[in-house]
């Protein structure tokens, strides 16, 4: 394992793994471990697992006990907002992680380093293999140096959902049809882009580009929004 990263990990955040074999492993993407089968190496998969879980509830607990005037179903959008996979991504280059992640020669030439599904990947397996050597409490103090101001900052509250608010705005004038539908797809299978136009009755009202098709539908939305006399600034 990389001596900078050791140094990152106890210099930034109080933390020295006891099983390096953990960290080694939320380090390996699927991709250096086939190009190197004869190491047995083991990747990062089912510890991104792990720290998937381990995440929501952390998260569901914070902002359970920071908003307790918020209804289930708020809480639940703002909980996606703040483990979905651009923030996650997120966190793991502010960690300097993405340095860190060892990839196969075809993942590493296609941009793999970049790429906000594979960073997110990575910031869940390290999530995991932290939850497995130290304990849940070990995470929630990384958590809490990490995620946790950017929560207390409001930073997630400015964040809209597009495709709730054009909803409440259309249905206003009664009953509508909104519809999102896929016109183009282009990239690699890792590195795909969605073009989307959203509907009206039959009538498009805007387009989005994104990463994802959520992502492509939410920028569609909110296009259809500025396009309404900027109703959303």
């Amino acid at each position: 394992m990389r001596t900078k990263l050791l140094e990152e990990l106890k210099d930034n955040y109080g933390i020295v793994f006891r099983n390096m074999s953990l960290l080694e492993e939320a380090f390996t993407h699927s991709s250096y471990a086939n190009e190197h089968l004869n190491l047995k190496l083991k990747n990062n998969e089912r510890l991104e697992f792990l720290g998937d879980a381990v995440l929501q509830f952390l998260i569901s607990r914070c902002i359970f006990m920071k908003y307790p005037n918020l209804p289930e179903g708020k809480l639940s959008s703002l909980r996606s907002l703040i483990v979905c996979e651009d923030s996650l991504a997120q966190f793991a280059r502010e960690c300097h992680f993405a340095q860190h992640i060892l990839l196969g020669k075809g993942e590493e030439i296609s941009g793999g380093r970049k790429r906000p599904s594979l960073l997110c990947d990575l910031f869940e397996a390290f999530i995991g293999a932290l939850e497995q050597d130290q304990g849940l409490e070990q995470v929630k103090k990384f958590i809490d140096k990490v995620m946790i101001p950017k929560i207390d900052s409001g930073h997630f509250e400015q964040e809209k959902d597009f495709k709730t608010a054009l909803q409440e705005k259309l249905q206003k004038s009664g009953d509508i049809s909104i519809k999102y539908r896929l016109f183009k797809e282009e990239g690699s299978a890792h590195d795909r882009v969605f073009y989307i136009s959203v509907y009206l009755n039959d009538k498009k009202i805007g387009e989005g580009i994104g990463k994802s098709k959520k992502q492509a539908e939410q920028r569609a939305a909110k296009a259809a929004l500025f396009k309404m006399k900027g109703s959303v600034k």
